[in-house]
């Protein structure tokens, strides 16, 4: 009955569960990018809200979806698994989407045209969008961090066939999440700009829906995991343990540490972790005391196991470099606000009767990070692996270290171009006309635009796989949140630093670096402050990853046996 039952759940997951996946990801992405790539024209345009005021808005926006991931990723790992986490904030997400769409369809729901003035929206049509946006963001947090670690439950560890095939979904995974981007930014972008905003969002709210029903009905085939227990309550346990047993001195041999190998295999079944010098206060939370011993089972609130302490430590170690990728965010969240504004104002035209709308001119920054993305797995990784002889070509840090320098140099050719822009612009009298298509291509912007694309494909992708490289076993399912995490933070800088710029800036007649017709703005000057940021944080980032300590594993004898005789194959 036991091999039967075995059997049953080896036939669950695999390739075939991926379309209802994937339908998922794709079209919550295809719904978010759609929107939030034309969302400084929705709101200047249709909400006439101030510039500064509309890139807060969509920075604020970016950064709550970004943070609530972490609330998502708790809720799944710590009550009710990943399946139900994705599907109930799928329909969080599409009461958003329709709310969204009702308010862009209804006259009452957004300010009139603008006549000789332009009226901006009331405080109950913002009210109405600041609460979609938040059913919209509720909902990211449970697909976000979920449906990658969802999609790599469908293939079972233990098969070393399937084994290989949970790095290759993180390959389709990028490839779907890049296509339905393209989509988002060409022909939903187009349909908003000429269509309407009702058509515009209508399309990925009806897509949206499709998909929850799609990925509902998949349900018999899903491999689903348990929830065990939320990580972040393991590592209160070991601080709130360490603190109690502060004034104990430490063990003079680590050996002495309390192990307890089948209280942690439910949270490490691969391997254990090792003990390591570095922040020995927290060893203090696995001394074994005679109150310990006394006690016929572990309570988790008096006493922590080495591989619980550990699982902390690389928590803590990862800090430093986790925060090193949050200025990168920032430089790249001003690609939706004021490069779009840049783009607003030049020309635009591929024919005579066609235009590129300027929230879509982010597709060159797609497609710059899924072309360095190709090149780095088919090129790169094999040039660099003779040079460093590891598998993988280069370390993440590297990778990400030379994601750090790349966004560096787009920050400082996009105040270059805003030079240029602007030199045109008044050469051609037209510094007093902040909507007057200037004579010089959009194209021009192609290399801002295309550079954070390389670096995002360097440093985005590097950051990921030092979470769940360097993150502890029971907490890869969250690593992503954590991801999701610094972009939050990234994007709340950002609106921290425009306001402080615009504040700042401003001089006599209400002049600043970033007001509304940027062609008498210092915008230049706003790109190199940035750049300067970035520096002194390249410089912050080669020092933690200098001194960063990898997690010391040692595999369990299940998987020592399993290497071990894929050695001996290869040998014979």
């Amino acid at each position: 009955m036991e091999e039967k039952r075995s059997n049953a759940e080896r036939r669950k997951g695999g390739l075939k569960t991926m379309p209802f996946i994937f339908a998922n990801e794709v079209t919550e992405k295809l719904a978010v990018v759609g929107f939030s790539a034309n969302m400084i024209s929705y709101l200047t345009q249709q909400l006439h809200m101030p510039l500064t005021k509309a890139a807060n808005t969509l920075t604020n926006f970016s950064g709550t979806a970004s943070l609530t991931p972490l609330l998502g990723a708790f809720i799944s790992d710590a009550y009710v698994g990943r399946f139900w986490t994705i599907t109930v904030a799928s329909i969080i997400y599409q009461i958003g989407m329709i709310s969204l769409t009702i308010s862009a369809v209804h006259p009452k729901l957004r300010p009139p045209k603008c006549t000789q003035v332009c009226e901006e929206a009331d405080t109950g049509q913002l009210a109405i969008l600041y609460v979609s946006l938040l059913f919209t963001a509720i909902g990211a947090g449970g697909i976000r961090p979920c449906v990658v670690a969802f999609g790599a439950d469908q293939f079972d560890q233990t098969d070393p066939k399937q084994k290989t095939k949970t790095w290759n979904f993180f390959n389709w995974y990028y490839f779907c999440m890049g296509v339905s981007i393209l989509i988002a930014v060409t022909v939903i972008v187009y349909i908003q700009d000429n269509y309407g905003w009702g058509w515009g969002l209508g399309f990925p709210t009806i897509a949206m829906g499709l998909s929850i029903i799609t990925f509902v009905i998949g349900y018999p085939l899903y491999r689903n995991m348990n929830p065990s227990g939320s990580p972040f309550t393991r590592l209160i346990q070991v601080i709130v343990v360490a603190f109690k047993k502060r004034k104990l001195p430490n063990v003079s041999d680590p050996k002495l540490l309390y192990e307890n190998e089948e209280l942690d295999e439910s949270i490490s079944a691969t391997g254990k972790l090792l003990h390591s010098k570095q922040m020995r206060f927290l060893d203090k939370a696995a001394i074994v005391t005679d109150k310990d011993e006394s006690s016929p089972t572990p309570n988790l609130w008096r006493i922590s196991t080495v591989h619980r302490v550990e699982e902390l430590k690389s928590v803590i170690r990862m800090g430093p470099i986790w925060a090193s990728g949050i200025l990168l965010i920032t430089a790249y969240a001003q690609q939706g606000t004021f490069s779009l504004q840049q783009a607003r104002t030049m020309d635009r035209h591929l024919t005579a009767s066609f235009q590129i709308p300027p929230g879509s001119m982010t597709v060159f920054t797609i497609l710059a990070m899924l072309g360095t993305v190709m090149l780095y797995d088919r090129v790169f990784i094999r040039v660099a692996r003779h040079f460093t002889g590891l598998d993988r070509g280069i370390t993440f840090l590297h990778r990400m270290g030379i994601g750090f320098v790349i966004s560096i140099f787009a920050t400082v050719v996009a105040g270059f171009i805003e030079l240029k822009r602007k030199h045109v612009a008044s050469a051609h009298g037209f510094i007093d006309s902040p909507y007057a298509t200037i004579p010089l291509s959009v194209f021009w912007l192609v290399p801002q635009y295309a550079l954070h694309g390389i670096a995002e494909a360097f440093m985005s992708i590097g950051h990921l796989e030092f979470f769940y490289d360097q993150a502890p076993e029971s907490m890869r399912s969250t690593a992503s949140a954590l991801f999701w995490t610094s972009i939050s933070v990234g994007n709340y800088i950002s609106t921290l630093l425009v306001s402080m710029v615009h504040k700042y800036s401003a001089g006599p007649g209400g002049s600043n670096w970033l007001p509304d017709n940027l062609n008498k703005g210092k915008l230049e000057l706003f790109y190199w402050l940035i750049t300067i940021l970035q520096v002194i944080n390249l410089v912050y980032y080669v020092l933690c990853a200098k001194f960063y300590t990898f997690k010391p594993i040692e595999l369990r004898q299940k998987e020592r046996e399993l290497d071990a005789s894929v050695e001996l194959a290869i040998v014979v």
